[in-house]
C-alpha cells in the first residue's frame, strides 16, 4: 500500500502549479474542468510517483486558514530531496525568492535534516534530506 495523492484546494491554480514546478520538479498534468460543478483541477507528478492534485473551486467555499497554522488533520507534508545539501540549497532560494522559512535547515531530534517552508497557499512543507 502507498498514498496515491493527496488533494489541495488552491485559489490561483496556476501560481501553485508554478511553484511546484520551479522548485520541485513536478510535472503539471494537463489538467480537468468541471464548469457545472465549479471544479478545476491539475495533477502534479513527482519522479518517484507522489502526486499532488491541485484543486480549485467556485461553487464551494473551503475554509481559509493562518499561512503556516498549525491544525488538526493533515498539518504538513515531506518532500525528500536526497541530500543535505539540497535541502540548504532549496530553502536558501526559497527564502531568497521571498518565500516564508519557518525553520531550519537543522537536524530534527528524530533524525531528520529538514526545513520547513510555506507554499503560495501557506501549506507547511518539509524539505527533508
Amino acid at each position: 500500500m502507498r498514498i496515491e495523492h493527496i488533494a489541495l484546494w488552491t485559489d490561483d491554480l496556476e501560481r501553485f502549479k508554478q511553484f511546484y514546478v520551479r522548485y520541485f520538479g513536478a510535472v503539471a498534468g494537463s489538467g480537468y474542468i468541471n464548469a457545472s460543478k465549479g471544479f478545476e483541477s491539475c495533477f502534479l507528478s513527482f519522479g518517484d510517483g507522489a502526486r499532488i492534485e491541485a484543486m480549485k473551486t467556485t461553487s464551494l467555499n473551503p475554509v481559509a486558514i493562518e499561512p503556516g497554522a498549525q491544525r488538526m488533520g493533515l498539518t504538513h507534508f515531506a518532500v525528500s530531496l536526497g541530500s543535505e545539501a539540497l535541502v540548504d540549497e532549496l530553502t536558501r532560494r526559497l527564502k531568497d525568492d521571498g518565500y516564508p522559512v519557518l525553520d531550519g535547515p537543522r537536524r530534527t531530534g528524530d533524525g531528520y535534516y529538514e526545513s520547513v517552508v510555506l507554499d503560495p497557499d501557506g501549506n507547511r512543507v518539509e524539505i527533508t534530506a
